[in-house]
């Protein structure tokens, strides 16, 4: 009840301040009139005093009382004989403000507001944040304040400040994690992809350094080494990118889901796909011999253009024929890599669409989205 009372009184505030600038209008201009009249008759008893000190001859003094005699008549005559009528127009836009208006936002907020459901302050959902991310990250962000050396509350947020695109934040969470809990690969690998992420995709130094870092505790950690062999084909060595990939794709097992991606590197590379059967058509979007042939002659800025055409090419063919599991977990991936979240996100809900999340591949999809740092939210609906 007290909901509506304070609705009530906010529309009841608004109206007034709304309807007052066109309610004062007529007298705001009576009142302009009678002041023109009050200076005009001050002038008059001026001009009387001045003739009686002498400052003016009684010549000047019947020249300028007629003069200002007829400015008092002429702002006189203007003063109504009744109050005026409002203008139509002011009519309907009362009426607007009056009734339609509070209308409208009731039935607005009756059709998307939920009236039903109790209020709930902001510590009341801090208590229960469910899945609501904002809240989630507020109650963290608040404990951390309280407790800036608590590792483990930095560990947990710093990947939710990646999925959420807050990079430089997840850079700072990254930091104070690892300075706190020591380095792990899952830290490094983090921190990694947000200055990746910060430098537009590219494998910096810094980045270099901390997935090598990584590979000193994890040498089989397949992300490290994957964006290790990145950063030499960003580099312009083709020749190590891809033995480095070559590496991976052998160490890699033969469902792995980042598989189809190091062998689209190892192709643009000059390299032969691991596994691949030039007998048999490849799988969509995978790199064809003629591909193979033609990388091989690619400068790296052309090479990375193939990538995108491949990826494309993958994307299309995936909207003709969505029922193709390994082929969204490849074109997520792919985006992921070339750093393009959009797109990435959309191929996730494509391919939710298509492996919806009850089953097993779609649980994959979104464990996937999860570890590359791709929003979730609203990717099932």
């Amino acid at each position: 009840m007290l909901f509506w009372i304070l609705v009530a009184a906010l529309t009841a505030a608004l109206a007034v301040i709304l309807l007052y600038p066109l309610l004062r209008g007529a007298k705001a201009a009576d009142n302009i009139r009678a002041g023109e009249a009050a200076v005009y008759r001050d002038q008059l008893r001026e001009l009387d005093r001045d003739l009686d000190g002498g400052l003016i001859t009684p010549e000047e003094a019947d020249y300028a009382r007629a003069e200002i005699g007829r400015r008092l008549i002429a702002v006189s005559a203007e003063e109504p004989a009744e109050t005026p009528k409002p203008a139509r127009h002011h009519r309907f836009t009362e009426a607007f403000v009056l009734l339609v208006l509070p209308v409208l936002g009731l039935c607005l907020y009756l059709t998307t507001g939920r009236p039903d459901l109790p209020s709930q302050p902001l510590e009341a959902r801090l208590e229960n944040p469910g899945n609501d991310v904002a809240v989630l990250i507020t109650k963290a962000e608040r404990h951390l304040a309280e407790k800036p050396d608590d590792g483990k509350g930095w560990d947990v947020l710093a990947p939710i400040y990646f999925r959420t695109m807050r990079v430089n934040d997840a850079q700072v969470a990254y930091r104070n994690a690892i300075r706190l809990l020591g380095p792990s690969p899952v830290r490094l690998d983090g921190f990694a992809e947000t200055l990746m992420a910060v430098s537009d995709g590219v494998v910096t130094e810094e980045a270099r350094q901390v997935l090598e870092q990584s590979l000193t505790l994890q040498p089989d950690n397949p992300r490290a080494r994957f964006y290790i062999a990145l950063s030499m084909e960003q580099a312009g060595r083709p020749d190590e990118a891809r033995r480095a990939f070559e590496a991976l794709a052998k160490q890699s097992p033969s469902d792995a889901p980042w598989l189809p991606l190091v062998n689209q590197h190892i192709a643009v590379n000059g390299g032969a796909p691991a596994g691949a059967n030039p007998a048999a058509p490849g799988a969509p979007g995978n790199p064809t011999q003629e591909d193979v042939a033609a990388a091989e002659n690619m400068s790296a800025g052309d090479r990375q253009q193939m990538i995108r055409g491949m990826v494309e090419s993958l994307d299309a063919k995936l909207s003709e024929d969505p029922n193709n599991f390994e082929g969204w977990v490849r074109l997520v991936r792919s985006y992921a890599v070339l750093n393009d979240k959009d797109r990435a996100a959309g191929a996730l809900k494509r391919g939710l669409a298509a492996f919806p999340p009850p089953g097993e591949e779609g649980r994959q999809l979104l464990a996937l989205a999860r570890e590359l740092g791709i929003a979730t939210e609203g990717a099932t609906q």
